[in-house]
């Protein structure tokens, strides 16, 4: 016998692609080296911004004798994201339908604990964030994985509704939705709610939205956002500051439920959070974080600078044989490679400095995803790569395997 629980087996084992790359691949053995170009995870390539440094240092003083002491979600910062959310979204959010989370990976954590029980089936629309199955398995709940329409990665809604069964209890939606950047407009938003409604329905039991919008605010074009919030009221919201502000070591979320679900309803989930929150582990956000979040609420990356560099890679890719699709939103670009092996295109990209996150990560071995979080000088750099590719000059270097 194991000596490790089974739940956590399961979970190694949807985990092991992105363990093995970061700590075991080419790319794990060259990613401090200086020089490369590293375009795998959405980690920052250049100093953290200076609004950023000063909020955290003007939250470190403090202004009583519990300013550090144990906090769970603060009256103080819930009432202003209650006014600042809802604004921004179109909600009226009260304050007490805000837990505030160490970073959105604590608040998927405490809405799985909130509606999942043991063996119910959650739905995962793929390609896909490489850490919900695995959170799943942590909560020994079933992850059903269905795949996004291509070729445009739309929500495929008879797809949703072929794997919805009597476990079903939640069906994830990320939006705008990483890897691929769509943004999914309210008429499929609808049409996801009608299905959910109808599906609840017939299962005899109520089905929740997941809804995952961490990059809600970093938007390509001037497109507009809808929150599933504001289409489906059975929706819970999970956000992160880690990727407006580039700073995911600093961890600061939340979770929010919608304020269209049913009153009683709405109780039951705002009520039970801190029990859930403490059983995690105090997943409740740090007192230093609470206190700033005032402070870094309108801070926000260069969203220019993401434009600019996701135009040149477009445009180098296109050039060189790649079939990019145009982001929507999120900093990422997400791409097909050409014909071919996809480990021979990505050591070939490797052998140069040159890294991405491969596909295979992404339940889309022949994609592969570009983090525009890389420095301008990276950039160029990718681009020199590209335009050799484009010209067929572009070779595996003698010894160099996948």
């Amino acid at each position: 016998m194991s000596e490790v629980s089974k739940r956590i087996r399961e979970t190694d084992a949807d985990f092991a692609p992105v363990a093995d790359f970061y700590f075991r691949s080419r790319y794990a053995e060259r990613r401090f080296a200086p020089g490369i170009a590293d375009f795998t995870f959405g980690n920052p390539q250049e100093m953290p911004l200076p609004g950023f440094v000063t909020a955290l240092r003007e939250a470190t003083e403090p202004h009583d004798k519990s300013w550090f002491a144990y906090k769970t979600s603060e009256d103080e910062p819930r009432a202003f994201l209650a006014e600042r959310v809802g604004r921004e979204l179109g909600l009226a959010f009260e304050p007490e339908d805000f837990a505030l989370t160490a970073g959105a990976f604590a608040a998927i954590a405490l809405a799985f604990r909130l509606v999942l029980d043991a063996g119910d089936e959650a739905i995962i629309c793929e390609p896909a964030w490489f850490s919900y199955a695995p959170m799943l398995h942590a909560a020994n709940a079933v992850p059903r994985r269905v795949r996004l329409a291509a070729p445009r990665f739309d929500l495929d809604i008879a797809a949703i509704d072929a794997a919805i069964g009597p476990r079903t209890r939640m069906v994830i939606v990320n939006t705008p939705h990483n890897p691929t950047g769509r943004i999914y407009d309210r008429a499929s938003l609808a049409a996801l709610s009608d299905l959910l409604d109808r599906a609840s329905a017939r299962i005899g039991r109520r089905i929740f939205l997941l809804s995952d919008e961490p990059y809600r605010r970093l938007r390509f074009d001037g497109r507009d956002f809808v929150s599933p919030a504001a289409v489906y009221p059975w929706t819970l919201v999970t956000y992160s500051y880690g990727k407006i502000l580039l700073t995911p070591g600093q961890r600061l979320g939340y979770l929010a439920v919608s304020p269209l679900m049913p009153r009683d309803a709405r109780n039951a989930l705002r009520e039970a959070t801190f029990v859930a929150q403490m059983a995690l582990g105090w997943s409740f956000a740090s007192a230093l974080m609470q206190h700033a979040i005032p402070a870094l609420e309108d801070l926000s990356i260069d969203q220019a600078a993401l434009t600019r560099r996701r135009d040149r890679l477009m445009a180098a890719l296109a050039a060189a044989g790649y079939a990019p699709l145009l982001p929507e939103g999120t900093f990422y670009l997400f791409s097909r490679w050409p014909d071919g092996d996809p480990d021979v295109h990505w050591n070939r990209l490797a052998a140069r400095d040159v890294f991405v996150m491969p596909g295979s990560i992404l339940s889309a071995p022949d994609h592969f995803r570009i983090s525009l979080t890389a420095s301008d000088a990276m950039v160029d750099k990718a681009v020199a790569v590209l335009a050799e590719a484009g010209a067929g000059t572009l070779h595996m270097a003698v010894g160099e395997g996948t």
